[in-house]
């Protein structure tokens, strides 16, 4: 008896061949811009890149206080415009966005929190209560790259599943993401290394309240 030598059969993975359930027509895809110099693969976690990396301090109004900000760092913020209001000649308060208060500070200590990082110096001039400013946040590039733990930009959010095969290696591409209204198969999505259990966890909380739901 003879025997036939034969290579394994390796399967692929396939455009959309995570998704368990979807609506009709295309509601649940976007088109978006992948970018980051890689290879992303269908099922793949993605993130938008909604923050820049950079922010501006400007009075809210007129102040009595003349004092000054130094320079603003940026980390795992929110795009748009911090508030930060003096309850007195040297304390204040910093609150995001949406309003939601992110931290207390103190002229002449470093301030980091929400996602910010500065030093306001007291000038000749006392800050009184209610004296304020606004840090604006720029948005970021609004491009998908895959979701990464320990991201900054806004990627570190899960936003969305690659539908298919995205070679961004050398330059940005377009490509399909699902982002709304359907089942997925847990099993068959692919993750950045840096994404542990509890980071999983979060992600799939995230895509979740998207009705993206991990069956």
């Amino acid at each position: 008896m003879s025997y036939v030598s034969r290579s394994p059969l390796i399967e692929q993975w396939h455009a959309g061949g995570f998704l368990v359930s979807q609506p009709r027509g295309h509601r649940h895809i976007d088109r978006g811009t992948f970018t980051g110099a890689v290879k992303v693969y269908p099922g793949t976690v993605m993130g938008q890149q909604t923050v820049g990396t950079t922010a501006a301090a400007a009075a809210l109004g007129t102040n009595t206080g003349n004092g000054t900000f130094g320079a603003i760092t940026v980390g795992a913020a929110k795009a748009g415009a911090y508030t930060v209001e003096f309850d007195d000649a040297t304390h204040y308060v910093v609150s995001d966005p949406t309003g939601k208060e992110v931290g207390h500070g103190t002229t002449g200590v470093a301030f980091n929190a929400g996602g910010l990082g500065f030093t306001i110096t007291a000038g000749g001039t006392a800050f009184v209560a209610g004296d304020s400013f606004t840090v604006t946040v720029a948005a970021g590039s609004g491009k998908w790259v895959p979701c990464v733990k320990t991201a900054t930009d806004g990627s570190q959010i899960a936003a969305g599943i690659s539908f298919g095969l995205v070679d961004a290696t050398l330059n940005d591409t377009p490509g399909a993401i699902v982002v709304r209204d359907c089942e997925v198969n847990t099993s068959e999505l692919v993750w950045d290394a840096s994404m542990d259990a509890p980071a999983q966890a979060a992600a799939l909380a995230a895509l979740l309240a998207l009705k993206i739901i991990a069956r």
